[in-house]
């Protein structure tokens, strides 16, 4: 066993050093020992209209589901009359049959994680990331690096991106070992000492901007699969793969992470099950033993306000984007008070708590509201308030009531090209998009995306507040009324 130890390490010192497959790309380590069988496509041609059996996956929707299975929210429920005409997210566990119109190219069944184990929500609640990594005698037991303001360790840096990005801080640790042996090797491979994650460019290199980098790109994956916008992709050969309907949005994410920078064969090693469900299995134990769904059926929002006082009127400066990083999910929400000039000049208009709550996390220009009051923001509904001054904010332990002031909108915090305040939901962990699943109301304004981020819309019945960065009577949206 030793001497196959000290095989793998050489054999990952080595392919460290060999040139990139792609420009700005390494190849992935460490490689599998053994050979890892390819992911078949193990669905017969399916004729149209058939209905196949289908168990409900935690956060499914009728509107996703037949945006997979290529059909219609009509004919799924004809073929399942059980499911109540007001639904929201659907049982998980439930038994389903589902009309099914075959596509070809679809990839493997095979699932790497469960969904409720890729965010970090309430099976992250025990974890010590610290305690964890100290338990090992990989390199990152002694990493230190400058992050975010000072010298950090490796647990500090880990356990700040997946709180920011809401990413199980478990699968940082097992894509970081997978990639780079960060847990097992403690010597770090010369080629990813600045590139862990495998993604060489200049702007990401360092612990902290390759998990930064990963964890935007996973959660950009997962939500599209989530809210039916990634259905297919392309390998780095151009060859066409549709993602298998039964699929899940943590294999999804996964698949898309490695499929971006490497080959078809590694991909589908790296998925498969002997890539990287076997190093989470080897360092957490069998994920599939007890999985527990984070997202339950028939989820609602509780009753939220508009974030400024009764009586004033504020501009909605942003249709949904994302709520933290770039690109998907499209869970945030813009507002800005009228100002005077343009860009980033004070105000003194409130922004208000939104329902009551405690503040369980505060940085610069940040506050994160827990609505169900028990201090975690990885369990029940939360809300993050982004570009707060930081004169005036709220701090941790604050208990507010809806209405009561948060902080003052500004420019703090982020990247932001105007006074404004940027709010954004999660539950149990998991970013919930401001218009898809369960809406992102306020006093009855509901959002709409529009084509790009930030474009978009609340509708209220007949009334609609178009997203604008300029102050024009269509985008002026009045609280209390």
């Amino acid at each position: 066993m030793k001497f196959l130890r000290f095989l793998s390490l050489l054999v990952l010192l080595l392919t460290s050093c060999m040139p990139p497959a792609k420009s700005g790309l390494i190849l992935p380590t460490p490689i599998p020992l053994t050979p890892t069988p390819k992911p078949t496509q193990g669905r017969p041609a399916y004729p149209p209209g058939k209905l196949v059996d289908y168990t409900v996956q935690t956060g499914d929707t009728l509107e996703t589901l037949a945006l997979r299975f290529n059909t219609s929210v009509a004919e799924i429920r004809e073929a399942n009359p059980v499911i109540p005409a007001e639904v929201t997210t659907l049982p998980p566990g439930m038994p389903m049959q589902i009309p099914i119109y075959y596509l070809p190219l679809w990839g493997s069944a095979f699932q790497v994680l469960p969904d409720s184990l890729f965010i970090n929500g309430p099976a992250q609640v025990d974890f010590d990331t610290a305690a964890f990594i100290a338990a090992h005698n990989g390199w990152l037991k002694d990493y230190t690096a400058y992050a975010f303001g000072g010298s950090r360790s490796a647990a500090e840096i880990i356990d700040y991106v997946a709180t920011n990005y809401s990413v199980s801080p478990r699968l940082l640790l097992a894509l970081l070992d997978y990639q780079s042996g960060a847990l097992s090797f403690a010597i770090q491979p010369l080629g990813n000492r600045d590139y862990p994650l495998g993604y060489r460019h200049y702007a990401y290199r360092g612990l902290y901007l390759q998990l930064g980098w990963a964890a935007n790109r996973l959660n950009q994956y997962y939500y599209a699969w989530r809210t039916g916008k990634l259905l297919s992709f392309t390998y780095l050969d151009e060859r066409l793969e549709r993602f298998d309907p039964w699929q899940n949005g943590a294999t999804v994410a996964l698949t898309m992470f490695f499929a971006d920078q490497y080959p078809a064969d590694t991909v589908q090693r790296a998925v498969g099950p002997q890539g990287l469900a076997k190093t989470y299995q080897d360092l957490f134990g069998d994920p599939w033993a007890n999985p527990q769904p984070h997202l339950p059926g028939s989820l609602e929002q509780p009753a939220l306000r508009l974030p400024f006082l009764p009586g004033k009127t504020w501009v909605l400066t942003g249709g949904p984007h994302t709520g933290w990083g770039s690109g998907d999910p499209r869970a945030a929400l813009d507002f800005a008070p009228p100002l005077t000039s343009s860009g980033c000049v004070p105000s003194s208009e409130w922004a208000t708590a939104v329902a009551d709550g405690v503040i369980v996390r505060t940085d610069t220009g940040l506050a994160v509201l827990d609505l169900d009051g028990d201090g975690d923001e990885r369990t029940g509904w939360t809300v993050l308030y982004l570009h707060l001054a930081s004169e005036g904010k709220v701090r941790v332990g604050d208990v507010v009531r809806a209405g009561d002031p948060m902080g003052l909108p500004s420019c703090e915090g982020g990247s932001s090209t105007g006074t404004h305040v940027h709010l954004a939901r999660k539950y149990n962990g998991e970013w919930m998009p401001a218009s898809v699943g369960v809406p992102f109301d306020m006093e009855g304004w509901e959002p709409v995306d529009g084509d790009q981020p930030y474009e978009g819309f609340l509708r209220r019945g007949g009334q609609i507040v178009t997203a604008s960065l300029t102050s024009n009577p269509k985008s002026h949206i009045r609280s209390g009324e």
